[in-house]
């Protein structure tokens, strides 16, 4: 579980190490209501995951717990392994990241590029993630989990708080939903302040199940956002977060995806990945319809994406 104060101790913690993001507002007439775009895919490496991971990072050293010669190790191929690797190579210790064998080569040479030592095992991340943890109990690496440790979602959490910094007063954050450490941290850190809406693909629905289950449950995996939004379960904290300030569940198609992602580039020229855009998707397809005069922001989290694409 976490708090406003975890975030709060969070922004203090990585002030100076992250990029404070700009906020755009919509056009009038492209979404209902006044809506404003928060650009977190301009942060470091991409995504907003260089938050929590130089928080996860940061904390570890003060508590002593972050050795010099073995760092961090985190099993991820895509944006989780890229932000870790980032915020471990800055702080100045060792980042070895887990694979799956399958992994894209693109993204391989992406970890390398950041300084990371990538080890490729197995032919699942399941495989990969396993392997990462016997490396971290073996040696005394720091483990980096994708979403459901605290100080990684107390470090996404950072956004809200310099949400409401930009904008004053908002009344609603749109937020995209994988394994639910951003939805987790943005709805601590608005808690009092702000709703957040929490927006899934129908066919990676974590919250959107757990909360129908009461507990977090196993979901299949597919979809034009499954290579950011695929976790097959939500987050322990994630949920707990979810129940605890009431967060709403939204789900959207591929195709309110791919047409939300299109229009992004076409109408303001910003390029977002699948999971990104699925949060703008929700807006633009009426799978949350804002109240008269409801003050949305809509958080575009990332974009490590083939621009090709859109």
């Amino acid at each position: 579980m976490i708090t406003r104060a975890d975030v709060d101790e969070a922004a203090a913690r990585i002030d100076g190490r992250v990029r404070v993001t700009p906020v755009l507002k919509a056009d009038a007439g492209v979404l209902p209501g006044e809506v404003w775009l928060k650009c977190e895919f301009m942060q470091h490496t991409g995504t907003f995951k260089a938050r929590g991971a130089f928080n996860r990072v940061l904390a570890c050293r003060e508590r002593g717990e972050l050795k010099d010669d073995v760092g961090i190790v985190v099993a991820s191929g895509g944006n989780a392994g890229l932000a870790n690797a980032y915020a471990a190579t800055e702080v100045g210790v060792p980042a070895t990241v887990f694979v799956p064998e399958t992994a894209p080569a693109v993204k391989v040479r992406k970890l390398v590029a950041i300084g990371a030592h990538v080890v490729q095992h197995g032919a699942e991340y399941s495989e990969a993630y396993d392997a990462a943890m016997a490396y971290a109990a073996e040696t005394g690496a720091v483990y980096c989990h994708a979403y459901d440790q605290p100080e990684i979602a107390a470090g996404a959490g950072t956004i809200g708080t310099e949400l409401l910094a930009q904008l004053g007063d908002v009344d609603t954050v749109v937020v995209a939903v994988g394994g639910g450490g951003l939805m987790a941290g943005v709805a601590a850190a608005v808690e009092g302040h702000a709703k957040v809406v929490g927006v899934e693909s129908e066919t990676t629905p974590t919250l959107h199940a757990a909360l129908a289950a009461g507990t977090p449950v196993d979901v299949a995996v597919s979809g034009v956002a499954a290579d950011s939004l695929g976790a097959r379960q939500i987050g322990r904290i994630g949920f707990e977060v979810a129940v605890r300030t009431g967060v709403r569940a939204v789900l959207v198609s591929d195709a309110d995806i791919v047409a939300a992602r299109s229009l992004l580039w076409e109408q303001y020229r910003i390029v977002v990945e699948h999971g990104a855009a699925a949060a703008f998707a929700a807006l633009h397809s009426g799978a949350y319809v804002p109240a008269a005069g409801e003050r949305v922001a809509v958080i575009l989290c990332g974009a490590n994406t083939d621009p090709a694409t859109v």
